[in-house]
């Protein structure tokens, strides 16, 4: 009886830990927006890829992410007691995070990133001479030359990623990181090949200074009761609109292409599987 109470208590225990609550690995929202002018005029004049498509598109494409992480470069001191090693820390070190993104129809995905890179790199200057030296442009724009509140820098504040569960309305749990000044600074070979088809992914590494965690966590004992207004305001409805928003333009794409291979005949392998119209 004693035993039976015991594992009774035990089960009950472990119900209401946080054991039989993982977090989920599918549940983010990536944002990149407030890309400075003059890289979206630059992306816009060179590749043709507008700024509505970039605040409509880029977090809805990204197919995976990684949560920022640091580290410590530590220095070793060995003379201050014998026979014990010490290591002091005196630099803290941001590993670079790389965005998996699809690639759309028109390609705006490859291009976006091209552009930027273009930029950083000083192609969108416009002398066409061979001989002419590109300088790198400045990364938090020159204040010799840019409009107050207009920056021509190719770092930005504004990429970040958001980590909720599915009860994040109850729970009211959720981080947000905010990446600062950051920018891209790599993009993986895409491979390409015949065969059966399969959905084309770029991988961008993205370099930055540091970034910011902002942690949300509701007060103790209100756990059943929602976000408070200001919080749902500024952070759930933004959610929850971007991905009505998302969603919409998905079933408008979708229809689109159903009534574009309306009544054509796709084309098979030899065993029968669909690879194509």
């Amino acid at each position: 009886m004693a035993e039976s109470l015991i594992q009774s208590y035990k089960s009950s225990a472990l119900n209401r830990s946080d054991l039989v609550r993982p977090a989920l690995s599918n549940q983010y929202q990536v944002y990149i927006s407030g890309i400075p002018k003059k890289i979206l005029d630059s992306m816009e004049s060179r590749y043709g890829v507008k700024s509505d498509w970039i605040n409509r598109n880029i977090g809805l494409l990204c197919a995976d992410a990684t949560l920022p992480t640091s580290s410590f470069a530590t220095s070793e001191v060995k003379d201050n007691f014998q026979g014990i090693n010490q290591q002091f820390a005196h630099t803290r070190l941001y590993i670079d995070s790389d965005f998996t993104f699809y690639v759309d129809y028109n390609y705006n995905m490859i291009k976006f990133f091209e552009g930027w890179m273009d930029y950083v790199s000083g192609n969108d200057q416009t002398n066409k001479d061979r001989s002419y030296y590109r300088r790198f442009n400045y990364p938090l724009g020159n204040p010799q030359t840019d409009k107050p509140g207009e920056s021509s820098g190719y770092k930005v504040n504004t990429l970040s990623i958001t980590k909720f569960e599915r009860d994040y309305k109850r729970s009211g749990e959720y981080l947000q990181y905010d990446f600062i000044n950051a920018f891209p600074k790599g993009m993986t070979a895409i491979p390409v090949s015949y065969g059966a088809a399969d959905l084309v992914k770029v991988t961008v590494t993205f370099a930055y200074d540091r970034y910011v965690i902002k942690p949300t966590t509701k007060p103790a004992g209100t756990a059943e009761e929602p976000l408070s207004p200001k919080t749902q305001v500024t952070t759930v409805a933004s959610i929850e609109a971007s991905n009505r928003r998302n969603m919409e333009i998905l079933r408008q794409k979708n229809e689109s292409l159903r009534r574009e291979f309306q009544g054509k005949e796709p084309l098979r392998n030899a065993d029968g599987s669909v690879i194509g119209f």
